[in-house]
């Protein structure tokens, strides 16, 4: 058996992990070569720790932060409640190398700076002009689409950006043990302290908030209404972004011998933060139908997960829309002030499972 993987982040790599230990021969191919951040992805929930965990990884020995506490800011008004179980911060350079050493100490085959080109069933043409061909191919590639096999486009897209503010003191007293998510109108943003004491600044608005000056025109523009997230912002440099994020989009369907992981089966919100567990819960239960029903198991999984990611996702986004639109953020502010429990509420609604 010779699965075929495309892409190494969370999804990727797991999906490597439990193939070869269930005795599969998988070969991953991604196109980096070395450690790097991504957009977003520094949120761990409870699911994902717990998914780490099975998988043999300890994010507290890779110097997760540990986040117990929610702070909502929208407007003038805050909101803080504690979280239904600990979570954490951690970068993705440090998470998803984990992962992929993990995967080469399983016995998977880790084909690294290898870009792909496109997809014809479970074949890959790569850049170099080779091709590489499974038995089945689990499609990784995050909210990075694969020409051949690209998801149908967002009627409103989203743009997603994230930077990494510097080490002070003053951000690392107000986000110890915390994450902080700021509402404005047409967007988001998350910030955590992550391993090496910076904070993971990560935003997200429709595109068409986002004119000809960016990101910073943005944060310039929202700054009355969002006084305190544009001080957070206020040391932020080297943004990295991506656009078109088709948030809450599933995959219901998919073809023989393809299995659609993390962001290819399943987007969710930023603002739940659980895309790694999403990542992680794809990766690993797909992996399992694999060495189950062989490449044939695809379609039945695909299925599945998709009715298992429909309750998080539809919670997430409705969340959202609540979140970046005047007439509701108002009233879903005032109901967290005075019930700050509906937010744990939430937050286990929006949480994929391990």
């Amino acid at each position: 058996m010779t699965p075929l993987i495309a892409g190494g982040g969370p999804a990727g790599a797991t999906a490597a992990i439990l193939l070869a230990r269930g005795g599969a021969s998988p070969r991953l191919l991604e196109r980096t070569t070395a450690p790097h951040d991504i957009v977003c992805g520094a949120f761990l929930g409870w699911d994902a720790l717990a998914s780490l965990r099975a998988l043999g990884i300890d994010p507290a020995a890779l110097g997760a932060h540990p986040i117990t506490r929610v702070r909502v800011i929208a407007g003038g008004r805050i909101v803080e409640t504690a979280l239904p179980h600990p979570a954490a911060g951690l970068s993705r350079r440090i998470l998803d190398e984990a992962l992929l050493a993990a995967a080469t100490t399983a016995g998977a085959r880790i084909d690294r700076g290898v870009t792909i080109r496109d997809a014809t069933g479970t074949t890959l043409r790569l850049r170099d002009g080779d091709t590489a061909t499974g038995d089945a191919l689990f499609l990784a590639t995050g909210k990075h689409d694969l020409r051949g096999l690209a998801r149908p486009r967002p009627l409103a897209p989203s743009i997603g950006f994230r930077t990494a503010l510097p080490v002070s003191p003053k951000l690392t007293a107000a986000l110890t043990g915390m994450i902080e998510l700021h509402a404005f109108d047409g967007g988001y943003a998350g910030i955590l302290l992550q391993e090496d004491g910076r904070a993971n600044f990560c935003l997200s608005a429709s595109a068409d908030r986002i004119g000809p000056g960016g990101v910073d025109a943005l944060l310039a523009d929202i700054a009355h209404d969002a006084p305190l997230l544009a001080d957070r912002a206020a040391t932020a440099q080297d943004w990295v972004a991506i656009a078109g994020v088709p948030y809450g989009w599933r995959t219901g369907e998919t073809e023989p011998n393809l299995f659609r992981l993390g962001d290819q089966a399943a987007v969710i919100a930023s603002l739940a933060g659980d895309g790694v567990a999403i990542a992680l819960a794809s990766g690993a239960s797909a992996a399992r139908a694999y060495l189950k029903s062989g490449p044939a198991g695809a379609q039945a999984w695909q299925r599945d997960f998709a009715a298992r990611s429909r309750r998080p996702l539809l919670v997430a986004s409705t969340i959202r829309h609540m979140a970046e639109h005047p007439r509701w953020r108002g009233p879903m502010t005032g109901l967290l002030a005075a019930l700050p429990g509906i937010a744990r509420i939430a937050a286990r609604a929006t949480r994929i499972g391990h």
